[in-house]
Parts: C-alpha cells; structure tokens; sequence
C-alpha cells in the first residue's frame, strides 16, 4: 500500500472519530438539558399567556421584540417566539392586525414581509429578526381558518 494512502486513510480514520465524538457530546449535552429547556418554555409561555390577557395583538409583538432587544441571539428568539405566540391567542385583537401578513407558503412575498419587519424595528442587520415574525404568521394563518377547522385546532 503506498504511503499517500495510508495517510489518507488515517486521516479519514481521524475525521470519522471526531464526527462521532462531536455527534455523541452533542447528544450528551442535550440529554443533560432538555428538563431545563422544557421547564423554561413552558414558563416563558405561561408568562405569554398572561401578558397577552391584558394586551392587544399589536401589544404581544412590541413586548415580544423588547424581549429580544434586550438579549439577542438565538435562544432568545426562540423563547421571544414562545412568548408572542402564547400572548397572542390570549390577547385581544387589534383592528388590521393580519391584513398585510402573508401566508407562510408564499414565499417571495413573506420573505419581503419579514425583512420590512425587521427594517421597522431597526433589527435589519440580525440575522435572526426575521425569525421573531413566524409566530404573526402562524396566528394570522390560523386566525383565517373558516371557525369550524379553528375549533379543531
């Protein structure tokens, strides 16, 4: 066997076991975890549903944005998603509130929604903005279901 292939081969030996060894901590650390992260979402949405029962819809997203300003990155976009959307099937609505949100599935045009979203709360350069407006999109495509398909959900 020549030399090159030997190395080649200890060197593909090498990657294999890193892969496994990361894949297996990684498995690890979310099994140490993941109470933790339940307990915290589902307390980050009973504090939504509460906020939203004093607020209107347009309240659940401004508070929800305040959230994330104030620690972004991406754990805090997911629980600033938890909260929005948890406060917004409590809150009352605000008059206008899904006229312009687009349907998840359109995708051009929710795409040009959630960056004008973002350009609006001067969250332009994060790159996790855009997710903080999934949740619109969810309440406002549930919220279009004729009453007897919103009743099984």
């Amino acid at each position: 066997m020549p030399g090159w292939l030997k190395a080649l081969l200890i060197v593909l030996a090498v990657i294999v076991v890193l892969v496994i060894g990361v894949i297996g901590a990684g498995i690890y650390y979310v099994s140490r975890n993941k109470d933790a992260w339940l307990a915290k979402g589902k307390a980050v949405m009973t504090e939504g549903r509460e906020f939203g029962r004093s607020t209107d819809n347009q309240g659940c997203v401004d508070e929800s944005v305040s959230r994330y300003k104030k620690e972004p990155g991406l754990t805090s976009v997911l629980s600033s998603t938890l909260f929005m959307r948890a406060c917004l099937d409590t809150s009352r609505p605000t008059p206008g509130f899904c006229d312009a949100v687009p349907k998840q599935t359109d995708f051009i045009k929710s795409a040009r929604w959630r960056v004008s979203q973002c350009e609006r709360i001067n969250l332009s350069s994060d790159s996790n903005c855009q997710q903080l407006f999934t949740p619109v999109q969810q309440f406002c495509e549930h919220a279009s279901l004729p009453s007897d398909e919103n009743s099984n959900r």
